[in-house]
Parts: structure tokens; sequence; C-alpha cells
């Protein structure tokens, strides 16, 4: 890495390995994605971590339930997760296994280190706990069921445990928390976010049981293999494991840590912002720069659950309405950060609507008019109207307006920068009318399809993190060479020259059409 170049680390959570790849994986591991493939645009020296999390009680029954080993197991779900990426398009840079001989030393060397420091200390556990969670829980947290037994805030059944059991020093940690979170008002996002987890520590905080003894599927506590440790312990320091940790000197470490954001589910969000920042100031390690919390998804209306069979297949998806559509859809549909409901409806409008007519006929449009009317070449650019210029410079203006908007995870909002250009260029062709200026004024036609091919050489580079694919083919169309586009050319020393070949248009959104009922 050049000495001045800009580093950006970016997170999914590890993913629980006791169940198959759904719709909001699919959706974390994309919203990472977009703002790894923008920074790498930008400039940026870009690592970008996923992984899965394959210890605890949870994925040990999962395993005998189907009469497997543990780790026969997790070697198979686990692929499932690293075959998404690949279904997906998604340009992770490592993929972390919680029982990979690197975590392990990485995991031992932090507990190490926080007993070191007094952090940790002996007891007994007794109190609430769930198994499906994988978390513990005060009983003010607790309703009761239908059934009048306990359950927790999740809607998980939880049960009665008392063991031995290692304790880490939360209530040590809540005023420098709280101090934290002033200091640093963006670590925590959204908003409403934020305002939970402030909440939940000035509620205060007890000490938090760090290991089990009632099962063994698990990395064993340094010097005392009758305990393993607490499954969150564990799976957090999957951060610090991908960037060699231990070893504070080495590269990985010393270019990437610490994270510049840690991107989660709002269901895992007090693991994250309350415990994982105590275990590193209990630690003395630096703390990560943001964790952002998104919504939740619903179908048709309905919550996602296994037993109403509702829950959304990602692949399934993409095999019906193509990649780049689901992709742009799942970041387009929903203001990021918001719960969203997913609808076959609500996509095809989308792809109909905003892909088909808006964006691709633009692109299909303006290219088949230069292939026809420009003899396949880049059209001359003759004296700029006022019309010419106020496009132009919208242009110009978008890569700022988006890289805000991706600087807050605000992926909406940078799709609709990126559709009021849509939106005005497809104004200005129908204004400008460059099939009768053929006829009437070819000059000017040539400078307005000038115009409108810099328009879509803006746009083509700027989707690229969102829609990879389709981007590609707009770029070659225009014949963008491959070491073009990055952001560094975007500006207009890099647009294009007059009299360049162009290659064949071809649409690169087609209509989604519903395929016939049988018997129809």
């Amino acid at each position: 890495m050049a000495a001045t170049q800009k580093k950006y680390y970016i997170t999914t959570p590890i993913y629980y390995v006791n169940d198959i790849p759904h719709i909001g994986h699919a959706y974390t591991t994309l919203a990472c994605d977009v703002m790894a493939r923008f920074k790498r645009l930008d400039g940026f020296d870009v690592k970008f971590l996923s992984g899965t999390d394959e210890h605890g009680q949870k994925v040990e029954k999962s395993a005998e339930a189907k009469g497997m080993d543990p780790q026969a197991f997790t070697d198979a779900v686990s692929q499932n997760f690293r075959d998404l990426l690949g279904a997906m398009n998604f340009s992770t840079d490592d993929f972390v296994r919680t029982t990979e001989a690197r975590h392990r030393v990485s995991v031992q060397a932090l507990w190490s280190r926080l007993c070191d420091r007094g952090a940790i200390y002996l007891d007994k556990y007794a109190g609430w706990y769930s198994v499906r969670d994988e978390a513990f829980y005060g009983e003010k947290e607790l309703t009761k069921g239908a059934d009048g037994h306990f359950i927790a805030p999740t809607g998980a059944a939880v049960e009665w445990v008392e063991e031995p059991s290692y304790f880490f020093r939360l209530s040590q940690w809540r005023q420098p928390l709280l101090d934290f979170y002033e200091q640093n008002p963006d670590f925590i996002a959204p908003t409403s976010r934020r305002n939970e987890v402030l909440s939940f520590v000035k509620g205060g905080l007890t000490d938090l049981s760090v290991s089990r003894t009632t099962f063994k599927w698990g990395i064993p506590v340094p010097g005392d293999d009758s305990h393993i440790m607490y499954v969150w312990l564990d799976a957090l320091t999957n951060y610090l494991t991908a960037v060699g940790y231990p070893n504070e000197e080495g590269r990985q470490y010393t270019t990437y840590w610490p994270a510049d954001l840690h991107m989660v589910g709002k269901d895992i969000l007090r693991f994250h912002a309350v415990y994982w920042p105590a275990f590193l100031m209990a630690a003395d390690l630096p703390l990560p720069k943001r964790v952002f919390a998104h919504g939740w998804w619903t179908n048709e209306g309905q919550k996602i659950s296994k037993s109403l069979g509702n829950v959304i297949d990602p692949l399934e998806l993409v095999a019906t309405y193509g990649l780049d559509p689901v992709r742009y859809f799942l970041l387009r549909e929903v203001p990021f950060g918001n719960d969203g409901d997913f609808s076959r409806h609500a996509m095809v409008a989308r792809m109909n609507g905003e892909l088909a007519n808006d964006y691709g006929n633009l692109a299909q449009r303006v290219l088949s008019m230069v292939a026809k009317n420009c003899a396949g070449k880049v059209p001359t650019m003759g004296t700029a109207s006022d019309d010419d210029d106020a496009l132009i410079r919208q242009g110009d203006a978008l890569l700022d307006l988006v890289r805000q908007a991706i600087d807050v995870q605000a992926y909406h909002e940078a799709l609709e920068y990126i559709w009021v250009l849509i939106r005005a260029a497809n104004a200005y062709i129908d204004h400008q009318a460059p099939w009768k200026l053929k006829k009437e004024n070819p000059a000017r036609m040539e400078s307005v399809l000038y115009v409108l091919c810099e328009t879509v050489r803006k746009l083509a580079l700027l989707t690229q993190p969102f829609m990879p694919d389709a981007s590609s083919c707009l770029l070659d169309q225009l014949a963008i060479a491959a070491d073009h586009r990055d952001f560094a050319h975007f500006g207009a020393d890099w647009a294009l020259t007059p009299g360049q070949n162009l290659k064949p248009p071809q649409g690169v959104f087609p209509r989604y059409v519903e395929p016939e009922e049988e018997g129809g």
C-alpha cells in the first residue's frame, strides 16, 4: 500500500451456521459490498471481511439433530455462505471461520490480555439464558409467554442456568462507554439505534458471563479446559483475527485496525455497540469507528419465519429477476436503517420503471442514435448551449453527492441522486429531440448526443458499486478502458474523445415479463 493511500476496513457480522443463508444475510453483505466497491473506486485500500460463527450450544444441538459431528456440520453450512458470496457478486477480501486455527490463537490471546488486566474473574453464574440467542437476560427483560414460561425480548425461550463461569467486568465500563458515545456521536447509527444503546447503558451494566461448562463445542479458556469461551466473545474477535491479531506489528493490523465500519442487523447491535467496545477498552485496544445497525425485511407484509414458510431465498430471487436488479432493489426500496417489505410487485415495478424505462432506455436510445447517426463513433461537441452546460454541471456534481451519502450508509439517497440525473437526462433528450436535429441541424445533433454520452459515462461509473455487471457492460459500450473506470477518471479531464469507435449498443436492463401461468 502506498504510504499516502487511504484505507477502509469494513466487516459483515460473521453469520451463524445453524441455518442456510437468507435475505437478511444477503442484505447485510450487499450493503458492505457496495461500500467496499465504492471505496476502492474512490482510491482507498479496502479490506472487506465476512465469515461464519461456528461455535456454541445452538450449533452443537443442530449438528446432533442431524446426526453429524459439529466440525463436519459447520464445514457444510459454512460453504453455503461462501457460495452466496459468488452468487451475489460480493467482493470480499477475506472470509474468517471461528473454527480456524488463526482464530483460536487470536481469541485466546485476547482472553489472556483481558485476564492480565484484571478484567475477567471466576465465579458462578445463575440466571436466564437463551440458547437460540446465545445470550443472557436479566429478569426485568423477560416477559411471560402464553404457556406461562419466560421468554426473551426476541421471543426466544429462556432456561435457568447455574454453572461455574468466568465473568467479564462489564459493570466497570458504563461511564467510559457513555463518555465514548458522547465523544464519538457517529459511532452508532442510525440515530434511533444510538438512542436505544444509550438508554440500555445508562440503565446500568452487570458483569457478563463469558464462559460455559455445560457443553464443549467452543474454544477452551486458556489454562482451564473445563470452560469454553462465551460464543459472543469468540465471535466478535473475528474482526481482529482477520488483521493478524495478536501480531500488532504486522502489516494487516497496522494498516487496517481499527475497523472503519461494522455492519450489523439491529438484533445484534448490543453485542457490537456495548460488549465489543467494552472488551476492547479493557484490553486497551483501539475501538472501531462506526457500527451501523440496519433493519429487517418482511415478505409481502408478513414477518419472515421458518414456521410460516416464507423465508426469502436470495438465490431464488437472482434466478428469477437477475442479479443486478436484485442488488438495486434491496438498497433502493427502503431508507437504509429502516425495516422494509419485500414484495414481488414492488420488485417488478422498480425493474421496469426505474431500470428498464429510466436508466436502460436512456442508455439504449443514446447509444443507438450514435450508432445509427454518427457512424458508431463518439460524436463531436460544438458550442455548448445553456441546457448542455446545465446537464454537464449536474453530472459533474454527482460524485460528491453520492460520496457524501455513501459515507453515512444512506444508499437510498445515493441512488436517488443518481436517478435525479437520469431523469434530467431523459427530459433533456426529449426537449432537444436529436431525431429532429438530424435533418434540421446535424452538428447540433452531435453536440446533444455527445452531452448524453458523457452523462451515461458518469452514470455508468457511479452505478458500478450497486450494479457491477450492467455498469461494466455500459462502460464497455462506451469503450472506457478498464484502468479508467475508477473515480479518479470521473471528471472533465477524462471525458469521451470525439471520433473514438464505440461498440455496438445492447440493452442492459430488459423489462421483466411475468411468466405465463401454466394452462393460461
